[in-house]
């Protein structure tokens, strides 16, 4: 699990070890591991799981860093990021929709697209996604 925290991608060898923890230990059974599987596997649990634990701050700060570093942003936009940051650290993964909802339209009543240009906006969305994408091989 500390590569779910960390925001390190798990492989599919990860995957099929921690079915062989969970059942070993007790929590599942082959069943359960088949109906996982047939629901998506372990993917959906592990997104849980970081949304319990959330996700390492330096994880978080570490998948903004080329975005930050490739622009000169001002202090309302680093602002914006780091709350970001503090919702990643806190929960794990931010959907982009919420990036239009209180308290990012607080910044701006469009949310990411009044406080970045086009690009930049899809581009902030494009991390959160790929954060998200991380949690399953």
């Amino acid at each position: 699990m500390l590569k779910v925290h960390r925001n390190e991608p798990l492989t599919p060898t990860d995957l099929v070890e921690l079915e062989r923890i969970f059942v070993e230990a007790g929590v599942a059974e082959d069943d359960d591991i088949a109906r996982l599987r047939a629901e998506g596997g372990l993917g959906r649990f592990v997104r849980f799981v970081r949304s319990l634990v959330g996700l390492d701050r330096q994880a978080a700060k570490a998948a903004f860093s080329g975005f930050t570093a490739a622009r000169n942003l001002s202090a309302h936009q680093i602002e914006f990021t780091n709350l970001i940051i503090d919702h990643l650290t806190a929960r794990g993964e931010v959907a982009p929709r919420l990036l239009y909802e209180s308290p990012f339209t607080d910044f701006d009543p469009l949310g990411v697209a009044g406080v970045f240009a086009g690009d930049a906006a899809e581009e902030l969305i494009s991390i959160l996604e790929d954060v998200r994408r991380r949690v399953a091989a």
